[in-house]
């Protein structure tokens, strides 16, 4: 029975000359039961993906290149929806002609295409902004592609590309092979991309301190890694010998030992200093007379913001072989002091009292380790105290706070009339 429905039914059309051999394909009947069981598969793989996300807690992940931010935005339900689609075509091409089915998978294998480029170019260079235009070369490129498919004309395009040959050496290379590889290197890049973003999330995921940094330097390399054995894998691929690469990394090697000892150096010092923790992100820091906050450590730099906004961009060498301060490698307490002259015949004791709660009014003052006031000089015109203390949130600034007990001071003294003595100088007139 099935043999006499197989040899009774019109052939399936193969190339876009049979416009109307789609056309009557696309109005027999049974195109209602490729819808039904499309639309079957839809509402399978939706309440895959769904039960998927919520089993797996990714409901407030929207960074996800699997689920996205919304159920149809991630890699998976494309993904499900072609294997729903291509078992079902299977199916009913042991009964009927397929024709709406025979469009979808092609424009599902463009779509799963698309979704996988965009999500991990997103993932893996969220801030650069050659991303975009990646994104959209890579779609026009995926449904160009669908396009072809489905008319019939990539298997001719692909033909013809192989006749337009050329020798290189001994090797014998076509339009199409070219193309082709191309496309391997990037599959093979883009999952490689894949891999180390995951690995990437899952080492810095609620990492802070010593341990983003060390965790960012494991990153870095465990990508670096990826995408070299990545290219090696593409290149193999392709058909490429990679002991013909050994000249090339002979040549890289003599390079880097004369003309990129700097570039080396400073890349050598990066894996130096997240390996050692000398320095984290978050630590304050004075490198070569500029202060500030370590923002980022890079493989070859490192950026340091002031707290006027300003960045420095430190190679990492000059972190190795000169001098740093970090102020906060052991603990972020910092001592500031300021001086204050009293007049000779104040009441010593009354005003280190009054000192010392002037600054222990103020909140950002610690009150371990305790703040002190001492009688540091017997100066000509006064008597100097110091009025030392700690801070323990250099971050939000040091000269606002030495505003605020110098300000603290001054009412006090003004409010027990004790003098703040001017300079005063005799002058000899003849």
């Amino acid at each position: 029975m099935a043999s006499m429905a197989n040899t009774s039914r019109t052939p399936t059309p193969k190339a876009i000359d049979d416009l109307d051999a789609w056309l009557a394909a696309f109005l027999q009947p049974s195109v209602l039961l490729e819808l039904f069981v499309l639309a079957v598969c839809v509402a399978v793989a939706w309440g895959l993906v769904r039960l998927t996300r919520h089993t797996l807690g990714q409901q407030e992940e929207h960074t996800s290149i699997w689920f996205g931010r919304r159920l149809v935005d991630g890699v998976l339900f494309p993904l499900v929806l072609l294997c729903l689609g291509y078992a079902g075509r299977t199916l009913l091409e042991r009964f009927i002609n397929v024709a709406v089915l025979k469009v979808a998978i092609p424009v599902l294998v463009a779509l799963v295409a698309i979704r996988i480029g965009v999500k991990v170019l997103n993932a893996a260079f969220s801030q650069q902004r050659w991303v975009r235009s990646l994104e959209h070369t890579i779609s026009w490129l995926a449904w160009l592609a669908m396009v072809m498919w489905v008319s019939g004309l990539l298997p001719v395009v692909l033909n013809e590309l192989d006749q337009i040959t050329w020798k290189v050496g001994t090797s014998t290379l076509s339009v199409r092979t070219i193309i082709e590889g191309i496309l391997t290197a990037g599959a093979v890049l883009i999952v490689t991309l894949w891999i180390s973003s995951a690995i990437e999330s899952r080492l810095l995921r609620a990492a802070t301190g010593s341990e983003l940094s060390l965790r960012k330097a494991v990153s870095n390399a465990t990508r670096a890694l990826l995408m070299f054995v990545g290219l090696m894998l593409a290149l193999s691929a392709v058909g490429i010998d990679l002991t013909a690469l050994s000249v090339l990394g002979g040549a890289i090697g003599v390079g880097i030992g004369f003309g990129l000892q700097k570039l080396a150096a400073n890349y050598i010092s990066g894996f130096v200093i997240l390996a050692e923790r000398s320095m984290r992100i978050g630590d304050n820091v004075r490198v070569d007379n500029f202060e500030g906050t370590i923002t980022q450590i890079n493989a070859r730099y490192t950026v340091v913001r002031s707290q006027a906004g300003r960045e420095s961009i430190v190679p990492n060498e000059l972190l190795i072989t000169s001098r740093v301060e970090n102020l906060s490698l052991a603990d972020t307490l910092l001592a500031q002091s300021t001086v204050v002259t009293i007049a000779h015949g104040s009441d010593i004791d009354q005003v280190m009292q009054l000192l010392l709660q002037a600054a222990l009014d103020q909140p950002r003052v610690l009150r371990e380790p305790p703040a002190s006031v001492t009688l540091s000089a017997f100066a000509p015109d006064g008597l100097e105290f110091t009025v030392g203390y700690w801070v323990g949130d250099y971050e939000n600034g040091l000269g606002n706070l030495r505003s605020d007990v110098n300000v603290a001071i001054l009412r006090a003294l003004r409010a027990h009339q004790i003098e703040i003595p001017y300079p005063q100088r005799i002058v000899h007139t003849r």
